[in-house]
Parts: C-alpha cells; sequence; structure tokens
C-alpha cells in the first residue's frame, strides 16, 4: 500500500487529532512516519527540509509552526490541514501523477480562478481596471471545476479577479459544500468586515492573503487613498478571530525597497500574517505602465531579501519569479497551477492572457490536453537557469512560439495584443535580468553551463531581439 493508501486507512480526523494533541512531541514523529511510508519518494525532501526547519526551537521556522498552534482558531487549523496538507498535497499528488502518467498531461496542484472580473478598486497598471463588471463565473460553473479538479487530484483553489469578494457569498458555499478542499483569495481586503470574517471562522477551509503595496503612503499610491487602513482594519479583524491569513505584495520599481524592507516584514508579523506572496509588476494590456518594470538590482534585492527572511523571520515567504530554482522554473500551463478567468477562458498563468480552451466548452482534463498546455509541457523549464523561469518577463521570445505553435488567441476583452507586444516591453528587462541571474546561478554552486536557454528558448529570444 502507498502512501496515499496508508493515509486513506488511517484517516484524516486520526492523523490531525494525533498531531494537535502534542504537536511538539507528534509533529517530528509523523515527518518520520511519513518518510518511512514514501515509497515513490515523492514527499521525503520536503519532509527532511521540514524536520530540518524545525529542529532548533529556537528558530523563526520552529516560531512559525508553534505559531499555528498558538495564533490560529483550532477549527480552522484541523479544516486546513486536512484540505491542504492531507487531501492538498500527500493524497492529491498521488492522483495529480497518475493521472497525468495516464493521459500524458500536466495535472495542476492548485487551480486559480476569478469569479468576477469586478473590482471596487482602480489600482495603477492593473488589468482588471479596465475589464469592469463585464464577466463572471457562475457559482455551478465553479462548482464543477472544483468536482472535475477534485477528481484529478486538485484540492486547492485560489481566487483573484477583479475583486473576488465581490462574490464572497458563493465562496463561503463553495467553502462549505467542498469541506475536503482548501480555499484562498488574493483580495484587496477592503470587503472584509465582521460579518464575513465570522463566516470564514464557521467554514474554516478559506485563508485570505491581502494585497498590500509597502506602508501607507505606497499602498494608497497605487490602490487609492485610504486602502492601506482598510486593510490594516481587516488584519485585526482576522487576527482577534484567530483566523490564518497572509499578503500578497507586488513589488514594482516604485516601492521595492519598502516591501524588502525588515521593518516592512516586522511589521507585517506583528499584524499577524503567518505567510507572504511576493509578485513582481507584470506590464499587461492598454493600462500597462512599463516603468513599473523593476530593475536587475531591484530583483536582486528581493532575491536576498526574501532568502535572509526565510532565515530570520516566522513568516513563510515565497517569490513568484525568483523561487524558481526550487519548483524547476515556471509553474504554469497546469504544471503546478493554472489560471481561469471570469468569462472562462483557460489560461496557462494568471499572468498570461492566451487561451484555445474554455471551461464552458471544454473539461478541465481537455485544456491540460489542449495544444497549449502541452507546448507549455513540451517547453518547461524555458531556460536551464532556473532564476529565469517566465516565458515572458525572462524570455520574452518563448511566449511568442507557444502561442503561435497552439494558435491560442488573446483573452483580454478590452484590448487584445498579439503576444509578440507583450514580450516586446519585457526585452531590455530581461536583457538586464540573464547578466544578474546567471551570475547568482554560478555562486549557487549549479553545474556549468546551466545558466544558458533551452535550445527552442535560444532560437526565440535570438528571433525576438534580431
Amino acid at each position: 500500500m502507498d502512501i496515499t493508501g496508508r493515509l486513506k486507512a488511517m484517516g484524516v480526523s486520526a492523523v490531525y487529532n494525533y498531531v494537535d494533541k502534542d504537536p511538539e512531541k507528534n509533529v517530528p514523529k509523523l515527518l518520520d512516519w511519513l518518510e518511512k511510508n514514501d515509497k515513490n519518494k515523492t514527499l521525503t525532501n520536503q519532509v527532511r527540509t521540514v524536520r530540518d526547519a524545525i529542529q532548533d526551537k529556537d528558530n523563526n521556522w520552529a516560531q512559525l509552526v508553534n505559531s499555528l498552534f498558538t495564533d490560529i482558531d483550532a477549527h480552522q487549523r484541523k479544516m486546513l490541514v486536512r484540505g491542504a496538507l492531507i487531501n492538498g498535497s500527500l493524497i492529491g499528488s498521488s492522483i495529480q501523477r497518475e493521472t497525468s502518467e495516464k493521459h500524458n498531461c500536466n495535472v495542476p496542484w492548485a487551480i486559480l480562478m476569478d469569479p468576477t472580473s469586478a473590482c471596487n478598486l482602480k489600482c495603477t497598471g492593473c488589468w482588471a481596471a479596465e475589464y469592469g463588471n463585464h464577466m463572471n463565473l457562475t457559482f455551478e460553473e465553479m462548482d464543477d471545476i472544483i468536482k472535475q479538479g477534485k477528481k484529478m487530484g486538485t484540492y486547492i483553489y485560489l481566487f483573484s479577479g477583479g475583486e473576488p469578494l465581490v462574490r464572497k457569498k458563493d465562496i463561503i458555499r463553495l467553502c462549505e459544500k467542498h469541506d475536503d478542499c482548501a480555499f484562498l483569495a488574493f483580495t484587496n481586503a477592503t470587503l472584509i468586515d465582521d460579518e464575513f470574517a465570522d463566516e470564514m471562522l464557521r467554514v474554516g477551509n478559506f485563508t485570505p492573503a491581502i494585497s498590500i503595496e509597502g506602508f501607507e503612503e505606497a499602498t494608497d499610491a497605487r490602490r487609492g487613498a485610504g486602502t492601506y487602513q482598510q486593510c490594516i482594519a481587516a488584519m485585526k479583524r482576522l487576527k482577534e478571530r484567530k483566523l490564518l491569513f497572509g499578503i500578497s505584495c507586488c513589488y514594482t520599481s516604485q516601492n521595492t525597497e519598502v516591501i524588502g524592507s525588515e521593518e516592512y516584514i516586522d511589521a507585517m508579523v506583528d499584524m499577524g500574517a503567518k505567510f507572504a506572496w511576493f509578485f513582481t509588476y507584470m506590464p499587461i494590456g492598454a493600462s500597462a505602465v512599463p516603468e513599473l518594470l523593476v530593475s536587475a538590482e531591484q530583483r536582486e534585492y528581493m532575491y536576498n531579501q526574501i532568502r535572509k527572511f526565510r532565515s530570520t523571520k516566522p513568516i513563510f515567504t515565497m517569490d513568484f519569479w525568483n523561487d524558481g530554482e526550487y519548483v524547476h522554473g515556471c509553474i504554469a500551463g497546469a504544471k503546478a497551477y493554472l489560471h481561469i478567468n471570469a468569462n472562462g477562458d483557460i489560461e496557462p498563468c494568471a499572468f498570461i492572457h492566451y487561451s484555445d480552451s474554455n471551461i464552458r466548452e471544454k473539461t478541465l482534463l481537455e485544456a491540460y490536453q489542449s495544444p497549449l498546455f502541452m507546448q507549455y509541457r513540451e517547453h518547461q523549464p524555458f531556460a536551464s537557469n532556473m532564476l529565469r523561469p517566465c516565458p515572458v518577463l525572462d524570455n520574452p521570445g518563448m511566449l511568442t512560439k507557444l502561442v503561435d505553435a497552439s494558435g491560442a488567441k488573446s483573452t483580454d476583452m478590452e484590448s487584445p495584443e498579439a503576444a509578440c507586444d507583450y514580450c516586446n516591453r519585457c526585452v531590455d528587462v530581461a536583457r538586464e535580468w540573464k547578466v544578474t541571474a546567471d551570475r547568482l546561478w554560478a555562486e549557487s554552486h549549479h553545474k556549468a553551463g546551466e545558466g544558458k536557454l533551452s535550445h527552442v528558448g535560444e532560437k526565440a529570444y535570438q528571433g525576438e531581439h534580431a
């Protein structure tokens, strides 16, 4: 019996209750058990990493793990362990792998979808700002996406938009109906009132990642006056109820030094944030502001700061671009996740607005086997230097290659654009980052030659910049 079968035999509740009874004593025992029974070696590296991190009770990782038992509501902790850890990672990963092998396609760990294109803010440089309230996924469509996904081992569902909490009643209904899943929303937090916070506490399997651009000046400059204080008020509501939450930070040429500062991270930890997603600005659509793209120096600054925080701060940090070395490059195209917009278009990534499939016309599996997603599967990783994972920001000719080969179309409802036009906005920053990324890659003691692009990527890059 593999680890999936053993976990099912033990029962989700039994596993959780065992750990929760005495986490300091039983978490290490559970890690030992997972490693011993991981016959296919799908979890061993992760297990060893966690074990190493928590062995020193005084280090930041041990502090973070301990805080999940002291600061987080017991019901929510149980629901999220069940949905995210046991179903989403331990049991789901095996089903994903089997489905992938059977159908010769990628199957994602998580699905990101937009309940609506509507948003109550109009942030500078955001593609959603121009869409308006034109598109929505129905509750039934989102429910069906989750049903299909679970059959293939996907138990993690993320929401973006627009502002996803415009549809917060439907999100709570989904959490209730699929209580074996874990849900997260990237939200501006302005709609997190007391009533919704109480609903979050009731269902237990929903977590917000609050979009915040730094301190008050930087946040309000991009998101509108008063937004920062609304974010802080939402954090206080969540912390009072012992609800898990994190932050989602977009670093740009204007705020990188603030977002990457110890002062900022310490402030967010004090507010109660347990995780932080870091994204860099992408110049998408008619409202794009290429001047917000970060320089190579700023991106290297974030690379170094986030790695420093991982050994000093009790918060789990993730950088969507600079962490490519840990996930073998780009995770889009259902390699680990995909995006479904509010019109039902199934896109490889939230930052790649091209598609050849729609959820109203194809099943998820058919989309995974579509020409665009198979192009991703064939060409990932897009560079052998994993610090250059993106087919737009780091290898700008690559997306054009994938879109042209698959016949995918722009999904931008207001101002459709050719992939080459999108990529061309990133040419200069890609060239500059390549020099820095290759140096960082070499400094990380990776074997000689890995700093070069893949054959297809090199040809695409040369063709784009000839």
